[in-house]
Order: C-alpha cells, then structure tokens, then sequence
C-alpha cells in the first residue's frame, strides 16, 4: 500500500511539473502552386481557431514567409498548458458538432482545388527560462523563427542550459522580444531547439541583434568551455503576421 501510495504521489508531482510549461504545437503548411488558398485560411479563420477558442485556446499564431519564395508556406502556431490539454482538446474538437459544421466547406475541397501539398507538424515542450507564451507587443510585423540542430544530444541539451542560464536574460536586455522557447519533442532535424522572436519592422530586429551580439555578458559566455560546439547548424525565417493571427 505504501509503494502504491509513494507512486501515486510521484505521478501527481510530474503531472504538476509538465503543466507547469507550455506545450506547442507548430504546423506548417506547404501551399500548392497555383492551387486557391483561400479553402485553407477560411479553414483556419472560420473553423479552427474559432473551436480552440471555445476549448480554452488563445493567442493562436498564423503567419506567412516575407520571401516570396515558391511554394510558399503558411506557419500555424498553437500554444497549449500542457500535453494533458493538447491532448484532451484534439479528442473534444472530434466530437465537437459546431467543429464539425465550420469545417465543412473546408472537408468538401476536391482534390484538385486543394490549397497545400503536406504540412509538417512540430511539438515542444516550453523552456523552464520561459515556461509561457509571451504575447508580442500590438503593431509587431517582423517574427523571427529560429532552429538550432545540435550534432547529438549532449550538444543540444547544453545549448537549452546556455539558454535558460544565461542567453534569456541577454534577450531581454538587448530588446530580443521572446515569444516563446521550445525543446523539439517531435519532428525533423533532432536533437534541436526552435524559437520565436518578434519585432515592429526589420529595422529595429537589425539593430537589437547588434546590441546582443556587443553585450559583455554574451562576449563572456560564448567563449566558455561548457557551451563549446552546442550548435551545428541553424535555420531562421523571417515571418508576418496573417490578418486573422491572434500574435
């Protein structure tokens, strides 16, 4: 009875952890050259955010690329309190009716009217250094997504430290304006690490990444032995947010 009570206790105290941090889910959505996109920003607008609203879900990020690249892509960002609710959500969006009728034009798009090729899910667990989302100031245009591969775990893992040791604080005094930090759980290029920032035009991003990369604290710790090759390769974007993003 007391090992059963003792494990019973250690469940409830991870379970209290994970809903500590956030829990992300990040999607993105390969559009279909010369294919109507309109069918999947009605989706988006009309349907789904609507009904993670209702599910308790805010501050829903949609975005598109600044590059005018083909194919073009759109970025859809979901902050859940946890996997508990990430989870519990996408159960009760399958049974939810109203889900069901919103959704509707969007589930009846023939195959050759259809907006994207694949889209590609990420999930994170938040940074202990940023637990939560943090809602980006009215007006920013520039967001600034960024990938770190570490070349193995050990790597990554050092990166995330140098992070929440060190790296957030020198973000936030050098006007780099976290939205959120995540450890990649799911999804290509592991081990890795993706982030968030946003600014009110590119301007201000060039000039603030100035400032950190002068600041004496950063100068300090990117020579430390410790963080020594934590970062292999790192992919950035440069995004805009779409009319109906709630970022």
């Amino acid at each position: 009875m007391k090992k059963i009570f003792s494990l019973l206790v250690f469940s409830f105290i991870s379970l209290t952890v994970l809903a500590q941090k956030d829990f992300y889910e990040l999607r993105v959505y390969e559009m279909k050259f010369g294919s109507p996109a309109s069918g999947l920003h009605n989706y988006l607008e009309k349907a789904l955010f609507p009904a993670l609203n209702q599910h308790g879900i805010k501050n829903i990020g949609a975005f598109e690329e600044w590059s005018q690249d083909n194919p073009s892509k759109i970025y859809v960002f979901i902050p859940f309190e946890s996997i508990i609710q990430y989870d519990a959500v996408k159960k009760d969006l399958a049974a939810d009716q109203g889900f069901a009728a919103s959704s509707a034009e969007y589930n009846q798009i023939t195959t050759d009217k259809a907006p994207f090729s694949r889209y590609e899910t990420f999930l994170f667990n938040a940074f202990s250094g940023i637990p939560r989302l943090l809602k980006p100031d009215a007006g920013s245009q520039v967001f600034e997504l960024r990938t770190y591969e570490g070349y193995i775990e050990d790597a990554y893992l050092r990166k995330v430290k140098m992070f929440n040791d060190s790296e957030l604080q020198i973000f936030k005094e050098t006007g780099l304006h976290s939205v959120f930090f995540g450890e990649r759980i799911a999804g290509g290029q592991m081990p890795c690490l993706t982030y968030m920032l946003s600014f009110k035009d590119m301007e201000e991003r060039d000039a603030n990444w100035k400032k950190f990369s002068a600041h004496p604290e950063w100068k300090r710790i990117v020579g430390l032995p410790e963080y020594a090759n934590t970062v292999s390769n790192i992919h950035r974007v440069f995004l805009k947010p779409l009319k109906y993003s709630q970022l």
